[in-house]
């Protein structure tokens, strides 16, 4: 199975998770955060296997057991994905994910320098 489509089976999930959740009291931030979760899983079916977002959570190990695990940091992210507001693409949702899922860099590395030997 394609990569890109274990991401977006995974955005699927959480798009149907809030589905289930909307009712008459939400103003509509369910089915609004939703359809926004369907249109960055529709994004991440159609990239290529090869895009530079892919290979960021490939090295960083969210593919296991043919599926896409997303990171915990970031499932707070997804969840909450135009739920109060709708900004951002789902570019910038896949970018976030992986950010989320890389290890943190100390400065050294940050900066291009060599890192620090004790």
């Amino acid at each position: 199975m394609r990569k890109t489509f274990m991401i977006a089976e995974c955005l699927r999930r959480y798009a149907w998770w809030r589905l289930n959740r909307s009712d008459d009291h939400d103003e509509g931030r369910n089915a609004r955060s939703a359809v926004a979760l369907l249109n960055a899983a529709a994004y991440a079916a159609e990239l290529p296997e090869d895009a530079p977002v892919i290979d960021r959570l490939c090295a960083a190990g969210t593919f296991a057991d043919k599926e896409f695990r997303l990171p915990l940091p970031a499932e707070r992210i997804v969840r909450f994905w135009h739920y109060e507001e709708p900004s951002g693409t789902p570019d910038d949702l896949l970018e976030a994910i992986a950010a989320m899922a890389e290890p943190p860099k100390i400065p050294a590395q940050r900066d291009g320098e060599q890192p620090l030997h004790r």
